[in-house]
């Protein structure tokens, strides 16, 4: 019996998911449109946008997040679908901060509570972000109380501490990593070269250093039979908030990138029901501890057309805000 069908999953003569991570890498790269990567330049971000965030208790801030555009991540996750708006070439010093000070002139006056600067990888990746723009990025984030910044837990070092050092006084640091499951298989096979454990001892030294910790979760990768797949949600929760994630982000696994299509047509994966996200929420904080959100980023395109995800939506949003979830008279 092929692994596949032990899993529970109908077989598929035709695919093959390879077991070693540079073939899963080409494999990946292989599923993708290359009319899907989106032009970029490098003196622009990808795009920056003005949100709230609930902070615990009864206080909302707000900030900036930036898409900083640099070269593609060198792990290729299965399920990523960042590539799109990255670059074949490493980017300067210089071009992340006419970048950010792109994004920073969309503040008009407005108090910036946080600053979250996503670059579709990893931020202490110096292929990515080059070291000598720490500088001239901290000094940017005067004013902020806390800047995000997302990494790759192999890259949790001396880097860290190095550009926490670098901001300005009274700005903190929060690092950013997509745990996705804790479900041991799938994730191996998610081609982050990673284990559960791996994330909780970077999220311990991170701890360690006085930075913030911030986990990402995916509703249902592939690889986690369908019967099991809320279960193992739940216990990625919990797992994510004993690691000291605060927040922790619950995110629905899409498909768009090629393999993700590849990987439903061969019954490894499929959508999680949007409601697993309020599930999720509620989980977390039924168990206490860290802020459980979830990601509800093109939810309010559907819930124009759908009037069930319109009201889940609302929801969300009210869980989100740290409220019940439930309106007046729900």
């Amino acid at each position: 019996m092929s692994s596949v069908q032990q899993a529970g999953f109908p077989s598929s003569p035709a695919f093959s998911y390879p077991s070693r991570a540079t073939e899963r890498s080409d494999w990946i790269v292989s599923a993708r449109d290359p009319m899907a990567r989106r032009l970029a330049s490098a003196r622009e971000p990808a795009g920056s946008i003005w949100e709230e965030e609930w902070q615990g208790g009864d206080i909302i801030s707000s900030g900036l997040t930036i898409f900083l555009v640099n070269r593609e991540c060198p792990w290729r996750c299965v399920m990523c679908d960042l590539w799109r708006d990255t670059l074949p070439q490493r980017v300067e010093a210089e071009d992340i901060l006419a970048q950010m000070d792109v994004a920073l002139a969309t503040r008009g006056g407005r108090e910036m509570e946080w600053l979250k600067l996503y670059n579709a990888g990893s931020f202490f990746d110096s292929g990515a972000i080059p070291p000598s723009a720490y500088g001239g990025i901290a000094r940017r984030c005067a004013g902020a109380g806390r800047v995000v910044v997302e990494c790759h837990p192999s890259l949790v070092d001396d880097r860290v501490s190095g550009f926490q050092r670098m901001l300005p006084e009274g700005v903190e640091l929060e690092v950013a990593m997509g745990l996705e499951t804790v479900h041991p298989e799938a994730h191996e096979r998610l081609n982050k070269r990673t284990s559960p454990g791996d994330f909780a001892r970077a999220a311990a030294r991170l701890r360690g250093m006085g930075v913030g910790v911030r986990l990402f979760l995916l509703t249902r990768p592939p690889f986690i039979p369908r019967a099991e797949a809320l279960g193992w949600l739940l216990r990625s929760v919990d797992f994510a908030l004993d690691a000291g994630g605060d927040p922790v982000v619950v995110i629905p696994t899409r498909p768009g990138n090629g393999a993700m299509e590849r990987l439903r047509l061969a019954g490894e994966w499929d959508e999680a029901p949007l409601e697993w996200l309020e599930q999720a929420v509620i989980r977390g904080r039924a168990k206490g501890g860290g802020r459980v959100l979830a990601d509800t980023w093109g939810l309010e395109s559907r819930a124009l057309q759908e009037p069930s995800v319109g009201a889940l939506l609302a929801r969300l949003k009210r869980l989100n805000r740290g409220e019940s979830g439930k309106g007046p008279g729900e």
